[in-house]
């Protein structure tokens, strides 16, 4: 009795549907399981006696096919033995039985499970029978020995099986045969048109692989022969030093003039000239000749020897500067002590200068009127973004398309060796598993290390000290303290309305005139037209809105002019709002501190100085403290400070000492979908708190900013010209500062010192009388108990720009 006949095949089986793969009965095959509803099968099974059916996806990728997406006809399998991997999975070692085609489905949860007609064999044999199984296996036979798809085992069992439809059935399973020729073989019930099928699908097989065969064969030949022809290519090269016939063809003779007129170093001489013998050895016709000729050209078009004169008049280069730039007095007298320099010492080596300021002030421009003003090559990169080593000092020739890096790049497009070498937005840099290039930038850009530059592609050093680097950049810290230290550092700031208002008189106004066409008869703008469009239609650091603002007005205009609106126009204030709409932006202190609680403070940003509105609000409670408007943890712990400071001095400003007992409080900076941070809101928090709890109202005109402790200490904080300007752009006219930094308002222009007035604090309690509004003796007593209560305490200093 066979194996088949003792099984007990039932009439409705479990489904695991198979990707990419074909279960033949007669066969054993390991599969992985993961899937949800394959598991619960495998949950419910026994090992003993239990079956299951085997349907092939159409579609590997579908993770749950449906029945419409799997194979009509299946086989019906045995489970071996069930094997728990690691990663929670479980790998199955099924034995094929007999073939199973689907009835109808008879559920799909919590897995398929179907009503199969089963089929076997039989077993009966003829002739042609005979003839299609020994025909079957001579194929088998060729295929192995094509491509070993099968092992030694295996084709002994193919040799030695009887069965007809067993052999047809392990033939195409231990083939790598396609998916829809082993679904035909699976599919075909009837034994003798099996083995037909299978022949003819095994013999397609076998001449597919004799065809790769002959192709293999083919291509080894013609590299045989090209082996050969270099060989008689040398033999030929020696037969004609021998006869003394030793000239070059015109190509070297020609890379041979250009490598002695370029200059170079004397080890790039010796590199070129070994390159450009290996070259000479080449066939034109093969791969590695256009690698070294591409080589032998980058290393012959570099600026080896090639540098322009600087222009070292001091004064002509002073008047370039100021007829591009309006201010920047420290980036111009930088330059200007560079030519003065230079013109003492000619072998000066290059500034690495990093100018830093939020954008729109003048930054990457600058550059190149530094370039025209010393009379050179102007080159520049963006940065920002590059994440990979290679774009600074290129790729190693051993890679398919290298070229050089960035840096190499950029000097060959100068044509000089001393071009200005702008790197902008270098704060931007990024790194992942392909290198850091910052860390490549160590070497650009140290006095020390740049005279011999070596580019990965070029493997031979260049010296890059004559070039002047300018890096740019909105913040420092995002740049590593190590490529920092490297550069000198210059600050630009950002430009008040007065600049502003120069700016766009000299530059912004008469560039949009002429890129639209416009005469200055047909449109002119008044100063106090400008200051508006400055103050109502924009709030930045620098002036590209502003520009883009006096764009638009340009350009309505030249629409007016093209309808037949011939006459000019004068632009006022009062003409804005037909041209941009309603005002933008407006000084909104005055409006938003309507009731005790809000205060306003002063913060930095990467891109200039800004103003912040702080809000508290009580309620009835237990005394919880509410932190709201994304505040990063150092701004929370300062509100904290803040809240524990004002209760253990509730007395000094004539506040329940048992408020926070009834009541929770809520602190709230506006613009929540900006991240808050930074020790400097202190001040401004504890002013809000005592605004609150005193029920006394902040100052309008008033801004403030300083760290504060639990000893009741004003520290100083950074970031103070930018944040005085930010006050000033919005329309406050006094400021309260820590007294430790009244030295850094040396920065500040002295206009905006001259329209604000600064007090400077050492102690928590010094702010209150300066902040609240004096209408009462409210204020008056709460100025009279801090003073009692810190009698060491100083005088406020009260100083006026």
């Amino acid at each position: 009795m066979s194996l088949r006949d003792s099984l007990n095949i039932p009439k409705a089986l479990p489904i695991i549907p198979l990707r990419n793969a074909v279960l033949f009965p007669n066969q054993f095959l390991p599969i992985s399981v993961a899937r949800e509803k394959s598991m619960k099968i495998l949950q419910e099974s026994s090992l003993s006696d239990s079956t299951i059916a085997i349907l092939t996806q159409n579609d590997a990728s579908v993770d749950n096919p449906r029945p419409d997406e799997m194979f009509n006809i299946g086989t019906e399998a045995k489970i071996m033995r069930i094997i728990d991997m690691p990663d929670g999975s479980k790998t199955v070692l099924l034995q094929g039985l007999n073939r199973v085609k689907v009835i109808t489905f008879l559920q799909e949860s919590p897995y398929y499970k179907a009503a199969f007609q089963p089929y076997t064999d039989s077993i009966e044999t003829n002739e042609h029978i005979d003839a299609l199984m020994n025909n079957l296996r001579r194929l088998f036979r060729r295929v192995v020995e094509l491509s070993n798809e099968a092992s030694y085992e295996q084709v002994l069992m193919i040799q030695n099986i009887k069965e007809p439809g067993t052999l047809a059935d392990l033939v195409a399973a231990f083939l790598n045969i396609p998916l829809a020729d082993k679904k035909s073989i699976l599919e075909a019930i009837d034994v003798e048109q099996r083995l037909q099928v299978t022949n003819e699908l095994i013999n397609k097989h076998s001449q597919t692989l004799e065809l790769g065969e002959k192709i293999q064969s083919d291509i080894k030949s013609k590299f045989d022969k090209t082996q050969r022809e270099m060989f008689l290519r040398e033999q030929l090269t020696a037969i004609r030093k021998e006869l003394g016939d030793d000239s070059d063809n015109q190509d070297i003779k020609e890379i041979r003039d250009k490598i002695s007129k370029a200059k170079m170093s004397e080890e790039a001489q010796k590199v070129a000239e070994k390159e450009l013998e290996r070259l000479s050895q080449m066939h034109p016709s093969s791969a590695e000749y256009t690698v070294s000729r591409t080589y032998l050209d980058w290393l012959i078009e570099l600026p080896w020897s090639v540098q322009t004169e600087d222009n070292l008049d001091i004064s002509a280069a002073e008047k370039k500067l100021n007829q591009d730039h309006y201010g920047l007095t420290k980036v111009k007298e930088r330059i200007l002590e560079y030519l003065a320099v230079r013109k003492l010492k000619s072998d000066m080596r290059g500034p690495i200068l990093c100018f830093v300021g939020p954008p729109g002030v003048g930054k990457t421009s600058l550059g190149r009127s530094i370039a025209e003003a010393l009379g050179r090559k102007f080159i520049r990169i963006s940065l920002g973004g590059v994440r990979d080593e290679a774009e600074i000092r290129g790729h190693r020739r051993t890679y398919i398309g290298a070229l050089p890096g960035r840096i190499i790049k950029g000097i060959k497009r100068a044509g000089t060796n001393n071009p200005v070498f702008m790197l902008d937005e270098i704060d931007k840099l990024g790194n992942d598993f392909r290198g850091d290039p910052s860390s490549a930038l160590l070497e650009v850009l140290d006095p020390e290390q740049n005279f011999s530059f070596s580019d990965h592609y070029l493997e031979v050093p260049f010296d890059l000290s004559k070039v002047m680097f300018i890096a740019t950049a909105n913040v420092t810290y995002t740049i590593p303290p190590a490529l920092r230290d490297r550069m000198e550092i210059i600050e630009i700031p950002s430009y008040i309305v007065e600049e502003k208002l120069n700016i766009a008189k000299q530059f912004l106004v008469p560039r949009q005139l002429a890129e639209h066409g416009l005469k200055k008869s047909l449109l002119q703008f008044q100063d106090d037209a400008l200051r508006s469009v400055i103050q109502n239609y924009t709030k930045e650091a620098g002036v590209r809105n502003l520009e883009r603002e006096i764009a638009t007005i340009c350009r309505k205009v030249a629409t007016d002019f093209a309808k037949g609106n011939k006459k000019g126009k004068r632009m006022s204030p009062k003409m804005l709002t037909k041209l941009l709409g309603p005002p933008r932006f407006y000084e909104e202190a005055a409006e938003r501190l309507i009731a005790p609680g809000i205060a306003i403070g002063m913060a930095w940003t990467p891109v200039g100085g800004d103003i912040l509105f702080i809000e508290a609000s009580k309620m009835p409670g237990k005394g919880s403290l509410i932190l709201t408007g994304q505040l990063g943890e150092v701004m929370k712990e300062s509100a904290q400070a803040a809240m524990s400071y004002i209760r253990a001095h509730a007395d000094d400003y004539n506040i329940d000492p048992k408020f926070n007992e009834v009541n929770d409080i809520h602190i709230h900076v506006p613009s929540g979908a900006v991240p808050k941070d930074g020790p400097s809101a202190g001040v401004t928090l504890f002013t809000a708190l005592i605004s609150l709890l005193s029920g006394k109202k902040v100052s309008s005109e008033i801004a403030m900013t300083g760290e504060i402790t639990l000893r009741g200490s004003v520290l100083p904080v950074g970031g103070i010209k930018e944040k005085v300007l930010a006050a000033h752009r919005s329309g406050i006219k006094n400021i309260i500062l820590p007294a430790k930094n009244e030295k850094d308002l040396i920065e500040v222009p002295k206009q905006v010192q001259d329209d604000l007035k600064f007090y400077f604090v050492k102690q928590m309690s010094e702010v209150i009388p300066l902040a609240l509004e004096k209408d009462n003796k409210k204020t008056n007593n709460i100025q009279l108990a801090a003073r009692e209560k810190k009698n060491k305490v100083q005088a406020e200093s009260i100083v006026t720009a």
